[in-house]
C-alpha cells in the first residue's frame, strides 16, 4: 500500500481506460432531503490535485480526497460518527488537507498529469464503486493508501496513522491494521454449508462448474466477519445467490495451501498479499476463467452485501460498470415489487 510505481501504474491504467456513460442523477452536495454534511474544515479548492498536493506538502501534510454522494448511509456514518470523534477529526486535520468530490458532480477536476475531468467522469475513471472512497496522496503525488468503502472508527483511525506523513509504512496495511485495530469478536471462523472444502485448487482446469468464484477472506478476531455470517450470509436473498457461486473462505494470514485461478501454488496469506487484501471480511469475485470481476473490501450492510453477489451472478457488471447505478436500479425494483430496502 506504499506509494510505488505499481500503485501509480494502476491509477494510470484506470485513468486511461474508456469512461462509462454517466449522468448527473444526484444534486451533489447542495441542500437536499438526503444531503450529507461535510465538516467545515474540508477545504474549498479548484480541485487541481497538483496544486492541492503541493499546498498540503508545504504545510507538512498530505492530501486526502473523499469521494461521496448524498443519500449514502456509509458517507453519513463517516461524517457523523468517525469525524464526530474529536480524536479522529483532530488527527485528520493535523496530517491532511481534505477535499470532497461528488461522484455525480460536474465541477472540473485536474489530475496530476494535467488532464481534466468532471467529478463524475473522474470518479468513473478511478473506478470508484463504493462511497465513501478515500485516496491519500503522498508528497510526490503517489497513492499512499486507498480505502474503497467505509471503515468503522477504530479501523479508520489506524488508516489515518498509516497514511500520515510521519508513518514509515515498513509493513503492509493489512499487517498494520491487524496489529493496531484489535476489536472484540467471537474468536472463531463460522461455517457455512456452501463453503468449499480444502484442498483449495481454484485453477480453471480443476474448477469445471462454470460458476463465478467468490473468495471470502476472514480472520478469527473480526467483529465484521461475525456480523457478515449473522446477517449477510443469513439474508434470505443469499439462499438463492449462494447456489450460483463456488464460494471458499480463506484466512487473511493463514498458511493453508492454495492454487490460484491462474494455477499458482501459494498460501492463503501470500495470495491475500498479492491481491492487496487488507480489510476483513473482503470478498473477491472471479469469473469462470479466473479473471477478477469485483470485490467488497470495506464494511457493508446486508443490502449491499447481497447486491454485490447479485451484481456478479446476474452478469450485470457486463452492461453496467457502475455498481452504484446497479444498486439504485435494484433498490427500485425491490420497492416496486412491494419489498423493503434497508440501506443501513
Amino acid at each position: 500500500m506504499r506509494s510505488s510505481p505499481l500503485a501509480a501504474a494502476v491509477v494510470a491504467i484506470a485513468l486511461s481506460a474508456p469512461l462509462p456513460a454517466a449522468q448527473s442523477v444526484a444534486p451533489g452536495f447542495n441542500p437536499s432531503p438526503h444531503a450529507i454534511d461535510i465538516p467545515p474544515w474540508f477545504r474549498e479548492t479548484f480541485l487541481d490535485l497538483r496544486e492541492d498536493i503541493r499546498d498540503a506538502a508545504r504545510a507538512g501534510k498530505r492530501l486526502m480526497v473523499y469521494f461521496g454522494q448524498d443519500g449514502c448511509p456509509y458517507c453519513r456514518e463517516l461524517m457523523r460518527v468517525n469525524f464526530a470523534d474529536r480524536r479522529i477529526a483532530d488527527k485528520t486535520q493535523k496530517h491532511f488537507h481534505a477535499v470532497a468530490i461528488n461522484i455525480w458532480g460536474d465541477r472540473e477536476v485536474t489530475w496530476i498529469d494535467g488532464k481534466t475531468y468532471t467529478e463524475k467522469t473522474f470518479a468513473a475513471a478511478l473506478r470508484v464503486q463504493f462511497t465513501p472512497t478515500l485516496l491519500f496522496f503522498d508528497e510526490k503525488g503517489g497513492i499512499a493508501l486507498r480505502l474503497n468503502g467505509y471503515y468503522p472508527p477504530h479501523k479508520f483511525d489506524a488508516a489515518l496513522t498509516y497514511a500520515s506523513p510521519q508513518h514509515p509504512r515498513k509493513e503492509t496495511f493489512a499487517a498494520f491494521l491487524q496489529r493496531q485495530a484489535r476489536e472484540p469478536a467471537s474468536g472463531r471462523l463460522h461455517p457455512q454449508p456452501f463453503f468449499m472444502k480444502p484442498p483449495f485448487d481454484f485453477s480453471t482446469s480443476q474448477r469445471t462448474s462454470g460458476r463465478p468464484l467468490a473468495i471470502v477472506f476472514e480472520q478469527k478476531e473480526c467483529a465484521a466477519c461475525d456480523e457478515m455470517h449473522a446477517q449477510g450470509f443469513a439474508h434470505p436473498a443469499m439462499r438463492a445467490l449462494s447456489a450460483r457461486f463456488d464460494i471458499a473462505r480463506l484466512e487473511l494470514f493463514g498458511e493453508g495451501a492454495v492454487v490460484t485461478p491462474a494455477g499458482k501454488r501459494t498460501s492463503e496469506a501470500q495470495w491475500a498479499r498479492e491481491l492487496r487484501v487488507a480489510y476483513t471480511p473482503t470478498v473477491v469475485f472471479f469469473d469462470a476463467r479466473g479473471a477478477e470481476l469485483f470485490r467488497i473490501e470495506a464494511y457493508v450492510r446486508p443490502f449491499h452485501f447481497t447486491s454485490a453477489f447479485d451484481y456478479v451472478a446476474s452478469g450485470a457488471y457486463r452492461s453496467e460498470p457502475s455498481f452504484q447505478r446497479f444498486l439504485q436500479a435494484r433498490a427500485e425494483t425491490i420497492r416496486a415489487a412491494g419489498g423493503k430496502v434497508e440501506l443501513w
